[in-house]
């Protein structure tokens, strides 16, 4: 079975990106299962009930969040309704939504999608270790477990693969935007990959229009920023999990441009 995994998508050219590609990547690599990061989708920041539909109805299977998660207010209106959307699980409770979740997939298969998210130059949330130690023990029996580590440093991406390894199926790391060349499989088995990359406007500083990106470096002043315009692309990783030993048999690091 394999199974895809999208980068950080932002705003609308992350969208039509995904629209564009993924039909052909689902054919090419016989994609059974997909996996998206949504907390840029709609505007650069949040995520809304319509483009969540609208992402799902493209054919993704499970939307995971980051930081971002509550910067669009009207969240907290669904996000306890959709159980194909998670937000890291290590913010504190009481907090609406969950932190993982088991789904079917292929052939009577049993994938948990874990999200969580860093501390290093992060907000301050709760232990994203222990937070994950305690939900692989309250876990059911599962065939595949698959972490979205939404984090900033790569050195906390890089240990936290480390102290997994050989305990879930796969470790991705979101929310740097920029695709990393690093994906492998680890000494005991566990598929990696600091960032997927990003799904959204190529000409961009992490998606965000660059003119208004300099302008705060130089000025440092208060700006908007706006999701960048032309041509885009989707980033991201294709799984091939074996059924037999139930681990990751390959990753493959994927990237698809359009010129338009």
């Amino acid at each position: 079975m394999n199974l895809l995994i999208i980068g950080d998508i932002v705003g609308r050219p992350g969208r039509q990106a995904v629209r564009n590609f993924l039909p052909d990547i689902v054919r090419q690599y016989n994609i059974e299962f997909i996996i998206a990061n949504a907390e840029n989708a709609s505007g650069g920041r949040g995520l809304t009930r319509e483009v969540m539909n609208e992402l799902l109805g493209a054919g993704i299977d499970v939307l995971t969040m980051g930081n971002h998660v509550w910067d669009n207010k009207e969240i907290f209106s669904f996000i306890d309704e959709e159980p194909r959307l998670i937000r890291p699980a290590n913010y504190p409770p009481p907090c609406p939504g969950q932190g993982y979740h088991v789904y079917q997939a292929g052939f009577n298969q049993r994938i948990a999608v874990i999200n969580v998210s860093g501390r290093v130059f992060m907000p301050a949330l709760d232990c994203p270790f222990r937070t994950t130690e305690q939900i692989l023990a309250d876990l059911p029996e599962v065939d595949y477990i698959i972490i979205d580590f939404h984090a900033e440093a790569t050195s906390e991406k890089q240990a936290f693969g480390y102290y997994f390894d050989g305990k879930v199926s796969a470790v991705v790391g979101t929310h740097t935007h920029v695709q990393t060349a690093d994906e492998r499989i680890m000494p005991d088995g566990t598929a990696y990959i600091t960032d997927l990359g990003m799904t959204g406007p190529i000409e961009s500083v992490l998606g965000m229009d660059r003119q208004v990106v300099i302008n705060k470096f130089l000025l440092q002043r208060p700006v908007r920023f706006e999701v960048a315009k032309g041509p885009s692309q989707l980033q991201g990783v294709v799984l091939e999990l074996d059924e037999q030993t139930r681990r990751v048999a390959q990753i493959k690091r994927i990237s698809y441009k359009n010129a338009e």
